[in-house]
């Protein structure tokens, strides 16, 4: 299977999650809770706002798109990370969902890559068909081994930043931070590896 195809499988399955658009919703709801929050100095105020919004944007997609779980995606983290800050009356907590996830994608990452499966290599082989004979390449192993590291490095770095703004309560500078480390960062980490991935021998048999 040559890269493209695999890259076309790819985005498929990016857009069955929702794509570009669940993402800005993401982004969207954040940033009105920042917003929200730094207009009128209360979480409980910032929260209702956000979750009010995803209540807007899931309404719009239920009704153009039919697609109702996807919308249901946005509902369900904004309402855990509402939860979050209306239980401990702290704004940076409605951020933590997003420091954990960095958290423990580092962690999950890091670990696959010691144990010599790495996720990029499982993920890209489930999509391929191929299941886990790539283990049996070295070349291809050493290549899905350093393309789970771009992604690791990127979780530890994310991790190093965000922890710190987390326990300082610094809510501007890590919402700021969330922002950056999500969907951009993913996406120059994904673009890194398909690069790497779209070299002379790569994907293609």
């Amino acid at each position: 299977m040559r890269l493209a195809l695999l890259t076309e499988k790819s985005l498929s399955l990016f857009a069955a999650v929702g794509g570009w658009r669940t993402v800005a919703e993401g982004v969207a709801s954040r940033v009105v809770f920042l917003i929200a929050y730094l207009v009128s100095g209360k979480v409980v105020t910032a929260e209702l706002i956000a979750v009010g919004a995803v209540v807007v944007f899931a309404g719009i997609r239920a009704f153009t798109d039919r697609k109702y779980w996807q919308a249901a995606i946005g509902l369900v983290i904004t309402g855990l990370s509402a939860l979050l800050a209306g239980s401990t009356g702290q704004a940076v907590d409605y951020y933590l969902p997003s420091v954990l996830m960095q958290v423990i994608g580092g962690a999950v990452f890091l670990l696959s890559i010691l144990v010599r499966l790495p996720v990029i290599g499982v993920v890209l082989g489930m999509a391929r068909g191929e299941r886990f004979s790539w283990r049996r390449d070295p070349l291809q192993r050493r290549r899905y081994q350093l393309c789970t590291g771009i992604f690791s490095a990127k979780f530890i770095m994310v991790t190093a930043v965000l922890v710190p703004l987390y326990s300082h309560g610094m809510v501007t500078p890590l919402a700021i931070a969330t922002l950056l480390s999500g969907a951009p960062a993913a996406g120059v980490c994904g673009y890194l590896c398909w690069r790497f991935l779209r070299a002379p021998g790569a994907l293609v048999r």
